[in-house]
């Protein structure tokens, strides 16, 4: 499922400025039932027959998802052949595993457009024959008792209608195959005043670029204009002023705040809201591969940067879906590397094992469900960073570096869920080191890369190393062989009884070496002085120095959009904004009545 992009550039240009229209719109009360689902791309389990899912396949993602706090698959499906039989696999294997697990599904109108026409009455009817095909299954995600079904995009799709609008009120909502059975909540990528002409199609607004703040950019030198350098002026060596506003685009709730209300404004709706948060992104396809080459920023602890704003708002949203579980060509997976992987995205994936982000999901997803805090038993240390500087240049790569590249940073990014006070030691060489202090609770650190170096953390309470983290297979790689902006992702718990695991292995050992508010979530969050890069410099200090607080600033959401064109079905994009809806664009009107919250059954 790949996508054309449009550039992004002049939306950030007003970056910064807060919300046009009041944020008036209450979704829900604290005590309304959340759900954490993950994005689950069926087009990537068919196919070639050596990497097709099987039902044991199906079995062992939704087991491992339960376990770590996920309530569901999101079933991102397009009219591939073997489209019937993964997702008839997919329901089987969650009524095996437990009826508490829920599946619904997600219409790859980018996908769908390729292969059959999303404009043509043939494409509502595979929406309608999907749809009937699995409403029914005893675990399907129900609202209000209807189906919960969504999208990837469709907001050009007529489906043989009149227009955009009435195609999907006459064709899909309201025809009288589906009428009164599904509860509606696509991701139509468009100017969000355009939700209120969607009567008698929208239940609700899936954001689904809420996990990355895609209007920061460099496009037209717009990020520098955000920071206020400019358009040639490097983005290393920021200011802590300019490192704040940073930290106020990653994982930022703003956007959020303006589908909301503008979801407010939609007549004969429910008004679910479902959000996105997502661990990393980075794309880098060639023209016959999809012709997709670029970053989003997705440094600052962007995971769990987006987790904690999502509780602190938790009383506005419905359902947090992670984006992704499997999308291995845009490097924002979770899950086990599996399946039929998108041709060339394993020269980018093949040892880079995302499942440390996994196993602090639940944390944070029981916290949003529930509102408060759940304690931590056992003490958890997430590190990650990239497989060489931002700045290196190939030998052996026919593409260029990708688009935004400047924006990232070169840095180990760690994470600390402390049972207890303790200090923890972060080293990416042998003479750069930084220790600093923990707190109980979530903790946030990072420290610079040492080119040619490793990434190593230990952390230690009463003298005694709880955990002692150096993952082989991970050298910051000055010299690499082609561009990687994905992430080496490295994790490891304390045992029950306090002592400090083994240090896990590769799990690719012949891959290069590129590889107590319950509303308002605290967190340690400390950055250390930069690494010396000379091998034969003192170490560095010890002193923790504390991040400026963030600083959020409210972006703006994508005003229209274009399409996905390519063939290939297998990898999901994020469509930025290209063509607008057609429709009018009036501003709505201030709203009379209140948001009604939904009954989420699971």
């Amino acid at each position: 499922m790949t996508a054309s992009f449009a550039k992004l550039g002049a939306l950030v240009a007003v970056a910064g400025m807060t919300a046009a229209y009041p944020l008036t719109w209450k979704r829900q009360d604290t005590g309304a039932s959340k759900l954490v689902v993950a994005h689950h791309i069926v087009g990537l389990t068919g196919g070639n027959p050596a990497g097709a899912f099987t039902l044991d396949t199906w079995t062992n993602d939704i087991k491992l998802a339960s376990s770590n706090g996920i309530d569901g698959f999101a079933l991102n499906i397009g009219a591939d052949d073997f489209t019937f039989q993964q997702v008839g696999l997919a329901y089987q294997a969650a009524a095996s595993v437990s009826p508490d697990f829920k599946l619904f599904l997600s219409l790859d109108m980018g996908a769908i457009d390729a292969q059959i026409g999303c404009n043509k009455p043939e494409a509502g009817d595979f929406l309608r024959n999907v749809t009937n095909t699995f409403i029914t299954q005893p675990n399907q995600l129900q609202i209000d008792g209807k189906a919960l079904v969504s999208t990837f995009a469709g907001e050009l799709c007529t489906l043989g209608g009149a227009d955009v609008f009435t195609g999907w009120n006459t064709e899909f909502t309201q025809h009288p195959d589906i009428a009164g059975k599904i509860h509606f909540v696509p991701s139509f990528f468009i100017d969000i005043q355009q939700f209120k002409n969607f009567n008698n199609v929208l239940d609700g607004d899936f954001n689904f670029n809420g996990g990355w703040p895609i209007t920061f950019t460099t496009d037209n030198g717009a990020a520098q204009q955000l920071l206020g350098v400019s358009p040639d002026d490097s983005l290393d060596n920021l200011t802590p002023e300019q490192q704040g506003i940073i930290s106020g685009q990653i994982g930022s709730f703003d956007v959020d705040d303006e589908h909301i209300t503008q979801l407010g404004l939609v007549a004969n709706s429910a008004h679910t809201y479902m959000t996105a948060v997502a661990p990393w992104f980075f794309t880098h396809f060639n023209q016959q591969q999809g012709n997709k080459n670029f970053i989003f920023d997705a440094d600052d602890h962007l995971y769990v940067t987006r987790w904690q704003n999502l509780i602190q708002n938790r009383d506005k949203v419905d359902i947090a879906e992670i984006v992704t579980w499997n999308d291995f060509g845009e490097s924002h997976y979770i899950g086990p590397i599996e399946g039929n992987l998108p041709s060339g995205s394993e020269v980018w994936t093949t040892g880079f094992d995302h499942q440390g982000f996994l196993q602090i999901t639940n944390h944070f997803a029981t916290w949003f469900k529930t509102g408060t805090e759940p304690p931590i038993t056992t003490d958890q240390l997430v590190m990650w960073a990239r497989p060489h500087p931002k700045d290196a240049t190939p030998s052996n790569d026919p593409l260029a570096a990708p688009s935004n590249f400047q924006l990232t940073q070169d840095q180990l990014w760690a994470v600390v869920l402390a049972t207890a006070p303790g200090s923890l030691t972060l080293a990416t060489g042998d003479t750069a080191t930084q220790t600093f202090d923990v707190q109980a609770g979530v903790n946030k650190f990072n420290m610079s890369l040492t080119p040619g170096g490793f990434m190593q953390g230990t952390l230690v309470r009463d003298n005694a190393t709880v955990i002692d983290l150096k993952p082989d297979g991970y050298t910051f790689n000055p010299n690499p062989t082609t561009f990687n902006f994905n992430i080496f992702v490295a994790a490891a718990s304390a045992d029950a009884s306090g002592a400090a695991p083994a240090p896990p292995t590769s799990t690719d050992p012949a891959a290069p070496p590129t590889s107590t508010d319950s509303t308002a979530p605290a967190s340690t969050d400390t950055t250390a002085p930069p690494a010396s890069t000379d091998p034969a410099a003192p170490p560095a200090s010890t002193d923790t120095v504390a991040s400026a607080a963030p600083t959020d600033t409210a972006t703006v959401s994508p005003t229209d959009t274009v399409l996905p064109t390519d063939t290939a079905p297998t990898d999901t994009a994020v469509v930025p904004p290209g063509s607008s809806v057609p429709g009018d664009t009036a501003t709505a009107a201030t709203p009379t009545d209140s948001a009604v919250a939904s009954t989420l059954s699971a």
